[in-house]
């Protein structure tokens, strides 16, 4: 058996080898999959919030700081404005969650119901922007909307608006 010459073929050990290479790459691409399918869940919820944010601010922009039929500077919505369709000023949003969400248009988005807008309006200073005043102590105020997804947060932004007093 000595002088036998090795024939064509593999060897056991050549097969086991091959197996093993084999078996790493599959499971080196499943890894990889899963890696891809969470970034790509964490993109999409990233993405989703910031549109729901952009709702918020563009049904806000439009809207004037203070109530425009009285004039009462009042941060939260006045005693009779009851519902979301009768919120006709800035400050009437101070405090409120929206869960499902709204759109720039105060529709319900039910598509989306995990997740949550939470808008915040403070008076802040106009010389720093970062300290908060009393209510409407200046014509400076900052709308503040954070959004989340099964109540961890996603995305947050906030930006000033001036109350503009007619003479």
């Amino acid at each position: 058996m000595q002088g036998r010459k090795y024939e064509g073929g593999f060897s056991f050990i050549e097969v086991l080898i091959a197996i093993v290479l084999i078996g790493i790459a599959v499971a080196s691409l499943i890894a990889a999959n899963s890696s891809f399918t969470r970034a790509n869940a964490a993109g999409t919820e990233l993405s989703t919030a910031e549109f729901l944010l952009e709702q918020i601010k563009e049904l806000t922009f439009v809207l004037p700081v203070v109530d425009p039929n009285s004039g009462i500077a009042t941060f939260g919505p006045e005693a009779d404005e009851t519902t979301l369709a009768d919120y006709d000023d800035l400050d009437d949003f101070d405090g409120a969650v929206f869960s499902p969400p709204i759109s720039s248009y105060k529709a319900t988005l039910n598509g989306f119901a995990a997740y949550t807008q939470e808008v915040t309006i403070e008076n802040v200073s106009p010389t720093d922007f970062e300290q908060v005043m009393a209510d409407h102590g200046s014509n400076f105020v900052r709308v503040t909307v954070k959004v989340f997804y099964s109540s961890k947060p996603i995305v947050s932004a906030d930006w000033i608006r001036a109350s503009y007093v007619e003479p």
